[in-house]
Parts: C-alpha cells; sequence; structure tokens
C-alpha cells in the first residue's frame, strides 16, 4: 500500500510547477519582492478556509500556539522568503545555468541538515537515491550548456553558484523548521496541524514581506493589490502547493520528501514538450531517466 506521503509530495511538486509558470507572468507587472509578497498574501485566505474546514469536519479545537511554534514559523518563514530571493538573484548573474544546479543541491544539503537537526538517518539505498536524483536534477539543469564538471567546480564560488546554494540551504533549513513548528503543536493529526502551520506562517511571511515593501517600494506593494486578477491565482496554488509540502513534511522524513519533490523537473519537463510543444534533447531525457531512477531507489529504500 502506498504511504500517503507519497501521492501528496508529488501534488505538492505539480502544483508547485504550475505556481512557478503562472508567476512568471508576473514579472512583467511585480517587483522580485511584490511577486513574493503576492504568493503569501492570495494564498492566506485559502489556507485559512481548508484550516477551519479540517479542523470543524474533525471537531477539534484550534491549538494555542506556543512560543516555540511562533519561533519556528518565523524564522522557516523568513527563511523562505531569503532563499526565494537569492534564487531569483542568482538567475541575474550570467551563470545562470550554474546557480540554478547549485540551488538543486536542496535535498541533499536537507538531508544533511534534517540528520544534524532532527536525527532523521537514512538507509543507505535511499542515499544513493538522493545522490541518483541529484546527478539527474543537474543533467537537466545544465543540459545543452555545455558545462562540465570542471566547469561546475571552477564556477563554485562564482556569485550565481554562491546565491544558489544559500538558496539550497534556506530551503533545507524551511523544511525542518516548518517541521518543528507541526511538532511543537499539541494534538495528534499532523495534517490538520499542518495546515495550521500553514496559516500562521503565511501570516508571519505576509507581513515581513508587505512591511519591507511598504517602506522600499510602497508602489509595488500598491501593484501587488491591483494585480489581484493574476495574483489571487499564484496565490490559491502556492496554498494548495504549501499544504501538501508542510503536510508531507509532518508525516515522512525531510530528506526524503525532499528528494521525491524532485519530481517537479519531470513536470516541468513534460509541461515544456506536450505543452510547449519544445523539442525534447538527448540529455533531457537521461536526466529524466535519472530523477526516476532515484525516486525509484528513495521509495525501495524508505
Amino acid at each position: 500500500m502506498i504511504e500517503l506521503w507519497i501521492p501528496i509530495t508529488v501534488t505538492a511538486a505539480l502544483m508547485q510547477t504550475w505556481r512557478t509558470s503562472l508567476q512568471q507572468r508576473l514579472r512583467g507587472l511585480l517587483s522580485v519582492n511584490a511577486a513574493g509578497f503576492v504568493r503569501y498574501l492570495y494564498a492566506l485566505p485559502l489556507g485559512a478556509a481548508m484550516m477551519g474546514l479540517g479542523y470543524a469536519a474533525m471537531r477539534e479545537p484550534l491549538p494555542g500556539p506556543t512560543w516555540a511554534f511562533l519561533i519556528d514559523s518565523a524564522v522557516g518563514g523568513l527563511l523562505q522568503i531569503f532563499g526565494t530571493t537569492l534564487l531569483i538573484m542568482s538567475f541575474g548573474y550570467r551563470s545562470f545555468a550554474v546557480g540554478t544546479a547549485y540551488a538543486k543541491t536542496e535535498a541533499v544539503q536537507g538531508a544533511i541538515v534534517a540528520w544534524i537537526v532532527l536525527g532523521e538517518a537514512l538507509s543507505p539505498l535511499a542515499i544513493v537515491g538522493i545522490g541518483v536524483g541529484l546527478a539527474g536534477v543537474l543533467v537537466l539543469s545544465l543540459a545543452g550548456r555545455g558545462l562540465a564538471a570542471k566547469d561546475m567546480l571552477r564556477a563554485t564560488f562564482q556569485p550565481a553558484a554562491l546565491c544558489g546554494l544559500g538558496a539550497g540551504l534556506c530551503f533545507a533549513f524551511t523544511s525542518v523548521l516548518i517541521k518543528e513548528a507541526n511538532r511543537a503543536l499539541p494534538g495528534e493529526h499532523v495534517i490538520l496541524k499542518a495546515l495550521y502551520v500553514l496559516v500562521v506562517t503565511n501570516f508571519l511571511q505576509t507581513l515581513m514581506q508587505g512591511a519591507y515593501l511598504a517602506w522600499r517600494e510602497p508602489p509595488q506593494l500598491r501593484a501587488a493589490f491591483t494585480s489581484w486578477r493574476s495574483s489571487a491565482w499564484v496565490g490559491t496554488l502556492s496554498a494548495c502547493g504549501s499544504a501538501c509540502w508542510f503536510s508531507a513534511f509532518a508525516l515522512a522524513p525531510v530528506a526524503l520528501v525532499r528528494a521525491l519533490g524532485q519530481v517537479e523537473m519531470v513536470f516541468t519537463l513534460l509541461f515544456s514538450r506536450f505543452y510547449l510543444k519544445e523539442q525534447l534533447r538527448r540529455a533531457d531525457i537521461a536526466g529524466l531517466l535519472f530523477v526516476l531512477g532515484g525516486v525509484l531507489l528513495i521509495l525501495l529504500g524508505r
């Protein structure tokens, strides 16, 4: 029988791919910070509705927040904002492919952080699967770029690579802190608690990034509200995707969730082939097979 976290994680990856494609349309309307802000702002109402319906259906009272929960949610939310900013910054440098590839080390960094902070140990087969999946993601990220291993190593200390590594590290810590926030709440229903964590984290992120926009980019704050017809869809997909990510983190080891989440690259490739009608290269197919092989090893070794 398939464990619940597996389809939840795959759904999260699909939602994230879809949200990212829609978010690209906002780049001409909003700044980097405003595009991040609408993701949290418009996700908040739907997240609150899902949480309210969930607790009402289970006839459970809302848990009282603890200081540990609030700190984990606030720091995790802030690191997610920083990670997103660093990732976009890596795109701005000439070594775009390098920055993207290094950001995809998030699964490996997440495994190390979760092992140190949470004590989550993985089987040898799952570790091999993470490595194989990472190889596939790197192949897909660098396909057609003409970058060999020596080029990657030489580019390690370039700004794009450092931003990519920083983004991956921020996302790795975000995953761990979100799981810790879930653990800090009373109650046995981890998915209900995941929805609670989502709403509180989105609320804090809205306050943090909204305050920054009000201080540094007031016109962009107004644009975030006037673009609601497009932005609301981004927020809706963000709420659904984050609800799945947060639930998966509560149900399974962070490293396994992040590693399985690399199927996002598969969805991106399929989207480009069947929706955008782009041709697949041999490197794309090879990377796809590596990612799928890594996923299979992870599932066998869990």
